[in-house]
């Protein structure tokens, strides 16, 4: 049985973690207008990723006998002045997740829930990943600025990328 305030956290973290998906999806549409289909492929797929993410926090508030509460999920952002400013956005939103996520941690530590703070601990390590990759992608878009070029290849990149849904519990 989860503690209260843990499971308020926990539903609190599932619904950003939906918000997220909907951000990659905002993204994914801003790409798909500017006719970068290979961009708008790595949005949705960080979106199925952020989805994916949300139902392991559902899950888990099913397992311990709570309820998986949906809350509002406000708009995102719709238009950004580049692909510059997409992933620079990106990369700050990974860096607040990360925040949220050390934070659950602190709770579960301060509550003693050793089998939540067991059950977050894919997810201090997936933020690991997470703003790794989100600061790689932003670094080549930096490099390949402006450059018609630059971005067209790196939309062929972006277009290979493929969701690998998680197989850890």
């Amino acid at each position: 049985m989860l503690d209260e305030r843990m499971e308020e956290a926990l539903n609190f973290q599932f619904n950003r973690e939906l918000y997220s998906g909907y951000l990659y999806l905002a993204m994914a549409a801003y790409f798909e207008d500017q006719d970068l289909p290979g961009f708008a492929n790595w949005m949705r797929i960080q979106a199925q990723e952020e989805l994916s993410h949300a139902m392991k926090f559902y899950d888990y508030l099913v397992r311990r006998g709570g309820l998986a509460v949906m809350a509002d999920i406000e708009a995102p952002q719709n238009e950004w002045e580049s692909a510059t400013t997409v992933f620079e956005h990106v990369y700050e939103h990974e860096q607040m997740v990360t925040g949220l996520i050390n934070k659950l941690v602190d709770l579960a530590l301060e509550l003693s829930d050793h089998a939540t703070n067991n059950f977050l601990q894919w997810f201090v390590a997936e933020q690991v990943e997470e703003e790794e990759s989100a600061s790689g992608v932003l670094q080549k878009v930096k490099m390949a600025g402006e450059s018609k070029s630059g971005l067209y290849m790196l939309d062929q990149e972006f277009a290979q990328r493929v969701f690998h849904p998680p197989t850890e519990e």
